[in-house]
């Protein structure tokens, strides 16, 4: 029980930390990055990355919930399918911003001809492509749950 309550505790100081960090990126760093661009890309990408970034920090708080119900043994309850539900939808709508912001970047780089190199658009690709493992895990994983919820109320209705 020591160990899982200090994984749980190094666990929190990680999303803690992240948070933060997420909430720099988001106030300070973002809009300084987005400062020489044309004002219509800066408007459209700071609109989308914030959102990225918003989904990113609705999954941390999600994640810290569940933290507390399996501090509190409640991790098989219907409580926290929504949670997981929660973080599924947050990582589904980042991906598909995501994923339209790396194919406009891929469009631009090939309409123009002065920008056309395949690299760009080839690690793009794969990143969207990475990207979508945690949203497929995640939607796995809300399965998982709702079986071994199941599994814990029939369980509990025999003791």
């Amino acid at each position: 029980m020591l160990r899982s309550r200090l994984v749980l505790l190094l666990l929190r100081i990680v999303l803690v930390a992240a948070a933060l960090w997420l909430g720099v990126v988001l106030v300070f760093s973002l809009p300084g990055e987005l400062a020489d661009e044309g004002l219509v890309f800066r408007v459209i990408a700071q609109i989308v990355l914030s959102i990225v970034i918003l989904c990113v920090l609705a999954v941390i708080v999600c994640t810290w919930r569940l933290l507390t119900l399996v501090g509190r043994d409640r991790i098989f309850s219907p409580e926290s399918r929504r949670w997981v539900d929660a973080i599924a939808w947050a990582l589904g709508i980042a991906w598909v911003l995501f994923a339209g912001g790396a194919l406009a970047v891929a469009a631009v780089i090939f309409v123009t001809p002065a920008l056309r190199d395949p690299g760009v658009p080839m690690a793009l690709f794969g990143m969207v492509v990475l990207s979508a493992l945690p949203v497929l895990l995640m939607l796995v994983m809300r399965g998982l749950l709702r079986q071994a919820t199941a599994y814990r109320a029939e369980l509990d209705e025999v003791i």
